[in-house]
Order: C-alpha cells, then sequence, then structure tokens
C-alpha cells in the first residue's frame, strides 16, 4: 500500500474544476447511467459518435467519469506490473493501490486512471487513444453488473425474438467473424462482441452485453463480402493477397458500427440467453464441422474458455480490488449458465457450415 491516497489524487486533479464547463453525456446501460465529462472536444465527438446507440437524456448519474487529457501528478505513484493471463505476453497494466482506491497506468500509451468507489478519472494523451478511454467507460458497466452478481463472459452474442446465442473460444478462433456472419440473418440484432454479462432469473437467463463496438482483424473483413469498403482498397488488396495462415495470425484491428454496416435498431443489449457455442475447432481439422450438444459440468475445458477474469479495474462489493491471478468462481458461472444450451463446436474451421447451424438454431433466414 503507497503513502498515495485517493484524495491526494483529486486534489492534484481537480477533476470537478476541469471539467465543470464541459457538456455531459449520459449513456445508460441496462438501467445504469453513466455521465461521461470530456475536455477534448475532439475526443468528446468521438466518444458521441461511438455511444450513440446508448445516449439518454441527461438525467441523475449512477457513475460520473472525468475525461481530463493531458495531466501530470506531483508525485510519482509506485506502479507494479499486473501479471496477465495465461498466453499473454508483453506489458500491458501497471497497478498502484491505494486505500480503497486504485491507479491503473497503460504502459504502453502512459494514459493512466483512477478507480475508486467516487471517483473514475482519465488522465494523459486520451486524445491519442480513445479506445482506451472507451473501454474505461465500458468498464464502469462491467463492474456495476458484476457487482450485482451477474458473471463476465468472454463471448460474443446476438439475440432474435425468442432466441439469444452467445459465442466463446480461444483468442482469435473466430467469434466475431461467426457473430458477424450470423447478423446476415433477418431479424437478428446484436448484443455484444467480448464481454457478455450473464446471470440465472430463475426460469430465464438474463444476459447483458456492454456498447463496445466489435474490433475486428483483417481475416474478418476480406471474408465478409459486407464488409468491403470497411478498409482502403489498397490495404484490403494486400490483405486479400496474403496466405491463409498470415492472414489469420495478422494484429490489426479495425472498429465495426453496427448501424452503418447493418442498419438502424439492430443493436439491443439486452437478451434471453439460450444457447452458447464454444468454438473448438481447427484450421487444421480433417473432420467435417460438427455442432454437438454438451454439458459445462462435464467440460472444464469449455468453461474455461467462457469464463474472463475481472482485471485490475474491478473492485469487489466488499472493497478490496480483484487479486491478480485469483481463482475465478466456477460454480457461479455454471449456475448463471444453468438452463442455457451449451454446444460444442468442433472439427474444421467452416464459417459457411457454422452459418448454416445458426440459421437453423435461431429460426431465421438470410
Amino acid at each position: 500500500m503507497t503513502g498515495i491516497t485517493v484524495q491526494d489524487i483529486v486534489d492534484a486533479l481537480s477533476p470537478e474544476r476541469e471539467t465543470l464547463n464541459c457538456d455531459p453525456v449520459c449513456l445508460t446501460v441496462g438501467g445504469h447511467v453513466v455521465e461521461v465529462r470530456c475536455k477534448s472536444t475532439s475526443l468528446l465527438a468521438e466518444l458521441l459518435r461511438y455511444f450513440q446507440h446508448v445516449i439518454s437524456a441527461p438525467s441523475t448519474p449512477d457513475r460520473i467519469v472525468h475525461v481530463l487529457g493531458p495531466a501530470e501528478l506531483p508525485f510519482g505513484p509506485q506502479y507494479t506490473d499486473w501479471e496477465r493471463e495465461t498466453g499473454k505476453s508483453g506489458r500491458k497494466d501497471a497497478v498502484c493501490d491505494l486505500e480503497n482506491g486504485r491507479l491503473i497506468l497503460k504502459v504502453r500509451t502512459g494514459l493512466q486512471f483512477l478507480q475508486s468507489p467516487d471517483w473514475a478519472i482519465a488522465f494523459g494523451p486520451t486524445d491519442d487513444h480513445p479506445n482506451q478511454v472507451i473501454n474505461f467507460i465500458n468498464t464502469q458497466f462491467l463492474n456495476h453488473f458484476q457487482r450485482q452478481g451477474w458473471v463476465a463472459c468472454h463471448a460474443a452474442a446476438v439475440r432474435t425474438p425468442h432466441k439469444g446465442l452467445a459465442i466463446s473460444g480461444l483468442s482469435g478462433g473466430g467469434k466475431s467473424t461467426s457473430m458477424l456472419r450470423l447478423m446476415e440473418l433477418s431479424g437478428t440484432q446484436y448484443v455484444t462482441n467480448d464481454r457478455l454479462l450473464v446471470r440465472n432469473a430463475g426460469n430465464s437467463t438474463d444476459a447483458l452485453g456492454i456498447p463496445k463496438l466489435p474490433r475486428i482483424n483483417p481475416g474478418t473483413i476480406v471474408t465478409n463480402a459486407r464488409l468491403a469498403g470497411l478498409i482502403d482498397e489498397e490495404r484490403e488488396e494486400e490483405l486479400r493477397n496474403l496466405e491463409p495462415d498470415e492472414l489469420w495470425h495478422l494484429e490489426e484491428k479495425y472498429d465495426l458500427f453496427i448501424d452503418d454496416i447493418y442498419g438502424p435498431g439492430r443493436i439491443s443489449h439486452d437478451a434471453q440467453l439460450t444457447d452458447f457455442w464454444v468454438l473448438n475447432w481447427s484450421r487444421d481439422s480433417a473432420d467435417a464441422t460438427e455442432v454437438s450438444k454438451t454439458d459445462l459440468k462435464d467440460r472444464p475445458d469449455l468453461l474455461s474458455a467462457i469464463m474472463k477474469n475481472p482485471g485490475p479495474f474491478y473492485q469487489t462489493p466488499q472493497g478490496p480490488f480483484w487479486p491478480m491471478k485469483t481463482p475465478l468462481d466456477t460454480a457461479a458461472y455454471l449456475d448463471a449458465l444453468d438452463g442455457v444450451q451449451v454446444w460444442e463446436v468442433k472439427g474444421l474451421i467452416d464459417f459457411d457450415a457454422l452459418f448454416e447451424a445458426g440459421a437453423e438454431l435461431l429460426g431465421q433466414t438470410p
């Protein structure tokens, strides 16, 4: 524990004074209202475009996020690297624990965040890294609902009036591509791309997506005709000329605005979850793609693909922040997903075959 306090940081940054003349923007998801106060007009314009589908009328917020832009603390916090999940390498986050609060540093960009029960403040080169500010805002929704007993799944999801389908798998396993293919079905709506909150509601399973738009890789773009034009023609042509293995492993991300691509009214973050695909397929498999029922109680390997560590920003209802490498509560996930039909997708990675299975499952037509 450092000798720095939350109040020391607030006194140094003066967030309320710095954002006094900002136009506040209210965002509402699942009835929870987050108000954003952003000093930078250019960054605010980006946030307004990004969150346009969840902007709500001004009201008393449950949480206020102050985005200050360039600012420096008059003291040097002692940061400790946050250990990344198994399979992930490189430094990403560092934390400095305070009494009832935490400073988080994004190592690669220099952005800093104060997270505490009373304050959510972003400062540093925020204009240069809007996606990290967007993630910080979305973290406030995730934290609130996890404190209410929802579990966070590493999943994409779509819904219809009668079905809700989530998709998990190993990173890069094709969940975003699969989800976007299903958006071609009439009557489907986008729920989420990467984080899905779930809780057992007794006779049904509630699901809630956060307002995080898909960040898709080049392979998703060049294999989906609807996404043509999302990047410039020259780059798209370069991507199409790559070998399949090169394309699969390429680390590039592009934001996809659902309303721009699929039209208005195609987003609904609330859903009743009925089915869950877990992608356990392979590009090297000699077997045809198969979608078969399974039970998570007997498949801890599949459950591990669904569960998601809350990360360094999450403060538990009891007060302490989530400790590094704390085991997740598998029983809580099994309870939340009780009543949801889980399917294992195995064999060859074949998005056309999976699309047909999805159309049948959801009872929708292209």
